[in-house]
């Protein structure tokens, strides 16, 4: 069997998406017979300006049943704008196309967030009439349109984004959402099987990260890593939260993103100095970090879209024994209040709640144990692996 995975993201680069890929493509070389190879089409690490470590070209593992061959599109240099992103995508689709037009692969396997990778996977298992399994890790036209919305481009983008969106889902024997939240959204699209492997907690976090009994520093030290864009809505609630919590806390915020701007000039805006950023580094250089904080903090934009989504940064976070502090609605509240303990969970951009409850909570720690148990990233990996594997064996069927 010949896999083609096609990812925008994989390691060496930084985020949720590569993380998961990298791992899954791990997985798959170890439960692949001898005689199969994995082709992965992803790019140099892009995803943020200032983090771009070294990668080849071409690489080739051979530490699985089955070799894995890895090949890395350059794209052009971007600040995590719209356009910047648009280009970077177009590069690597148009390389895509010239890369795969003479192959033969059983089956296409795609990654996707922001919608496009999936729709380009749907557009070469159409050309080659291959089954197509999709892993959606985020509801983009939704939450392009509610970020939008009001405006003259959400006219203009909506029959557009749903139409990509119904040629990609209909093309698909069977998609896997990260998220419980996002299944009611699939009801139209009943041609495909689907699964729900959520994201899962890397070896690294399953080192100890636990905080030590004894009195708390003071200030106690709130710890934000990852991406800063409009999804996260940082910019709205950390500044305000700051400056009414005082010289009790310090919030380090770790990361780089489209709306890193906007926070950095709200924090100027609250004249604070009680906020640290630092730019993204590589999860070995988060270790200490994670061991200094006291809490460690989310949030997700106030928006309808945001409701559906769980969090890669839930599973990092949960995998320590150290409070969360969730400003979050909708699944991944019910996902918290399921699975998790020693949270505090408050409205998204309600910062009065948010310092009101932190001011009330007694501090603690507990060992999650049975949440670390549960979401390794290995187990999660290992089963979204072997469905992957029975949708290739799956008869074919006639793509609607």
């Amino acid at each position: 069997m010949t896999i083609l995975l096609l990812t925008f993201y994989f390691e060496p680069d930084t985020g949720p998406g590569a993380f998961r890929t990298t791992a899954l493509v791990r997985e798959l070389a170890r439960q692949l017979p001898a005689e199969s190879t994995v082709h992965v089409m992803t790019t140099h690490p892009n995803r943020y300006a200032s983090y771009k470590p070294p990668a080849a070209d071409r690489e080739e593992w051979t530490d699985g049943n089955c070799p894995v061959t890895i090949h890395r599109v350059q794209t052009p240099a971007h600040n995590s704008g719209q356009l910047g992103q648009i280009r970077s995508f177009m590069v690597y689709y148009r390389a895509v196309h010239r890369h795969t037009r003479r192959k033969k692969y059983d089956l296409i396997v795609a990654s996707s967030s922001r919608l496009f990778t999936a729709f380009l996977a749907a557009r070469v298992a159409r050309k080659h009439r291959l089954p197509l399994f999709l892993d959606i890790r985020d509801l983009f036209r939704e939450a392009m349109l509610d970020t939008i919305r009001g405006s003259l481009a959400t006219v203009l983008l909506n029959p557009l984004l749903q139409a990509v969106e119904q040629y990609t889902f209909r093309t698909a024997r069977h998609i896997n959402l990260v998220s419980e939240g996002f299944r009611p959204y699939f009801n139209p699209y009943p041609n495909a099987t689907y699964s729900y492997f959520t994201n899962g907690i890397d070896t690294v976090f399953l080192t100890e990260l636990a905080t030590k009994p004894g009195p708390v520093p003071q200030p106690r030290l709130i710890l934000y890593v990852g991406n800063i864009g409009e999804g996260q809505g940082l910019h709205k609630v950390v500044p305000q939260a700051a400056r009414k919590l005082g010289a009790d806390y310090r919030f380090l915020i770790i990361g780089n993103g489209g709306a890193r701007h906007k926070l950095e000039v709200a924090i100027r805006r609250e004249g604070i100095d009680t906020v640290e950023l630092r730019d993204t580094v590589n999860r070995e250089a988060l270790l200490e970090p994670f061991r200094r904080a006291d809490y460690l903090f989310l949030h997700l934009n106030d928006l309808e879209a945001y409701k559906r989504v769980l969090p890669s940064k839930l599973f990092e976070y949960g995998a320590t024994n150290k409070p969360i502090i969730a400003g979050v609605a909708g699944y991944a509240a019910s996902f918290i209040r399921e699975y998790l303990t020693n949270c505090i969970v408050f409205e998204p951009g309600n910062v009065d709640e948010l310092v009101w409850q932190l001011h009330k909570t007694p501090y603690y720690i507990q060992t999650r144990a049975e949440f670390r148990t549960k979401f390794q990233r290995s187990t999660i990996s290992r089963a979204m692996a072997a469905e992957i594997l029975k949708t290739a064996e799956q008869p074919d069927r006639h793509l609607v």
